[in-house]
């Protein structure tokens, strides 16, 4: 798998991945499908295994993602933001060749194609190797959306939105109350209790940070859905 030279947080459909360097994790992001869905790999450096945030697509995209020698991370964990399609195309494939488990949240979970292995609710955590991710449940996009942050103990913390939080916006809803919905809980349980160099991780297209879109909050909610 092909790696771009540094990480921006922009990756190109069908082109290389891009990878982060933590302490304790590295964070890889490639773009997967007609969709132009991102999946993150977070590998523990310590134990390595390894956790897949939406195997969104391109079960072969995802295998190489992993690699093919002895050293290759051990897959434990694929977790799915959400219950849309085009988030979980590779879901079946991956899981089956890996042997790993499957997360989701409780409102989701009839719609995935595999039985989730865990059910997890907000304010659960979920291991990578020797971290932990904790788990925030934003209700709007879909009924069980979660989105998953790790606290890095020696920078700031990195946080994975799915399709509940943009760069410009919160993700699609389909009605004025699940806006509301939506909207309040980013500005609840991620805006107010996250700090401005949070780096956000999205289901689709490039990253940011909280302290970039905080003071488009209000403007946001103005907008409606």
């Amino acid at each position: 798998m092909e790696l771009q030279a540094e990480y921006t947080g922009h990756v190109e459909p069908g082109g290389a991945a891009a990878r982060r360097e933590l302490d304790a994790l590295t964070i890889t992001k490639i773009s997967v499908g007609p969709m132009d869905n991102n999946a993150y790999l977070l590998v523990c450096k310590s134990t390595g295994d390894a956790l897949l945030v939406d195997a969104a697509n391109d079960s072969e995209r995802l295998s190489d993602l992993l690699g093919h020698d002895e050293r290759r991370p051990r897959l434990r964990t694929i977790v799915t933001t959400h219950q849309h399609g085009d988030h979980w195309q590779a879901l079946g494939a991956v899981a089956g060749a890996t042997g790993c488990f499957t997360v989701a949240h409780p409102a989701d979970a009839d719609e995935l194609p595999v039985p989730p292995d865990r059910l997890v609710e907000h304010g659960d955590t979920i291991a990578v190797g020797d971290s932990e991710l904790s788990v925030i449940h934003l209700r709007g996009h879909t009924p069980g959306s979660i989105a998953l942050v790790y606290r890095d103990p020696n920078g700031h913390p990195h946080l994975f939105t799915g399709d509940s939080l943009f760069p410009g916006g919160v993700g699609r809803t389909t009605s004025p109350e699940d806006f509301r919905s939506l909207v309040d809980d980013v500005e609840n349980r991620i805006f107010a209790e996250l700090p401005d160099d949070t780096w956000f991780y999205p289901g689709h297209g490039d990253d940011s940070t909280l302290g970039a879109e905080r003071p488009k909050l209000p403007e946001w909610r103005e907008r409606g859905w």
